[in-house]
């Protein structure tokens, strides 16, 4: 694991709520592409369901960062990609389940107007920071 400064609430800058404004870290770059709901057999997951879609999408991610020797704890950067802002406390809820809130990592949240397949409401990309 990396060691990661966080800086909720730079001078100057509104204090953060649901992430952390600036996280510095030393180590190895590991950027993870936005990930989908999609089982480990590419069939999807949670049809019509923020929620089950959120929580697939962030298995899928704690997957890619172990392949990288990475957990949530190295995790610096979250971009959530959905469809409709109102998933966003679906999204959160499946953060918070893998990333507790003193660990909270930069974010952004972007509404699109579609993803790569219509049935997907969310798509989450990771950059983290690990030790070398």
């Amino acid at each position: 694991m990396s060691e990661l400064t966080r800086i909720p609430a730079p001078d100057g800058v509104a204090a953060a709520t649901q992430y952390t404004h600036v996280v510095v870290g030393t180590g190895r770059f590991v950027a993870i592409a936005g990930q989908v709901p999609l089982d480990d057999q590419g069939r999807p997951v949670g049809d019509g369901d923020a929620a089950a879609q959120a929580h697939q999408v962030f298995e899928n991610l704690r997957h890619c960062l172990a392949a990288a020797g990475a957990t949530f704890d190295d995790v610096v950067k979250l971009t959530y990609f959905v469809t409709d802002m109102v998933h966003m406390p679906a999204v959160r809820a499946a953060r918070a389940a893998h990333i507790p809130d003193d660990r909270l990592p930069a974010a952004s949240a972007v509404q699109v107007a579609a993803l790569v397949r219509p049935e997907f409401l969310l798509e989450v990309e990771a950059f983290a920071v690990v030790a070398p």
